[in-house]
């Protein structure tokens, strides 16, 4: 059963803005953070869509410039992905982001996949608290979040009309949002493959890599590729910046 605190924020999705529902449930759940990270296109980008300020939005930030991680996991295998205590994740699992979210405060994560049948949407992500664990409460109304958030994105439509893979409703999505997408990452992606006569997905981790390695969110780097102030080409020293300095 479902506290009454959780019963509050599923009664409010659709109402209250992204933000303040990540807000609300943050308080319910005792969580350090939560978060909401949505599929676009067919690449099987997350992109960060609400969270609650602070470690939580450099968590996001992390898992959507390294491609790792709980949340990447659970869009993958379709499942949950509970991991309370970062201490306990066997080496080599994440091993970029692990070391990266411990220097952020992060203690534990749980991600809960968010999607139904053959539909994947994303997923809602869980900071746990420093006790590193959540409650048999907390669990169920984290469980009963991502069903609330999963029905409500989808805009409840019966199972005969839901679309296909990775696709979400047009025009039936729980709340609008203008910053959801980054077209600048996709851009930047589409140059860097031409540069590189590589395909999109080795584009992608080319940018994923060069954002890690010079500690910047890729939504940065990828503005400074767009603008051409930075190229990426085929010497293997690595990109470069527009005045011939190394990128």
């Amino acid at each position: 059963m479902i506290s009454d605190g959780m019963a509050e924020v599923l009664r409010s999705l659709g109402r209250r803005p992204g933000d303040e529902v990540m807000r609300r449930s943050a308080e319910v759940l005792a969580a350090d953070g939560v978060a909401v990270s949505l599929l676009v296109g067919k690449g099987g980008l997350a992109e960060p869509l609400w969270w609650t300020p602070g470690v939580s939005a450099r968590f996001e930030e992390l898992q959507y410039t390294l491609g790792e991680g709980p949340g990447p996991e659970a869009i993958r295998t379709r499942a949950h992905v509970l991991e309370p205590d970062l201490e306990g994740v066997r080496p080599g699992r994440w091993p970029d982001l692990v070391p990266a979210a411990r220097k952020t405060g992060v203690h534990g994560v749980c991600c809960f996949f968010l999607g139904v049948g053959g539909i994947r949407l994303g997923v809602l992500t869980v900071l746990c608290s420093q006790d590193r664990k959540l409650t048999e409460q907390q669990y169920q109304d984290a469980v009963a979040l991502a069903t609330g958030l999963t029905a409500a994105l989808l805009g409840r439509n019966p199972p005969e009309t839901w679309p296909g893979e990775g696709e979400v409703p047009q025009g039936r999505t729980m709340w609008a949002s203008d910053g959801m997408h980054r077209p600048v990452v996709h851009q930047a992606t589409g140059m860097v493959s031409v540069q590189l006569d590589v395909s999109l997905a080795e584009a992608l981790a080319r940018l994923r890599a060069h954002a890690y390695a010079s500690g910047r969110p890729l939504g940065e780097v990828a503005q400074d590729v767009v603008a051409r102030r930075l190229s990426f080409s085929s010497d293997t020293n690595g990109p470069y910046t527009a005045d011939g300095g190394k990128g």
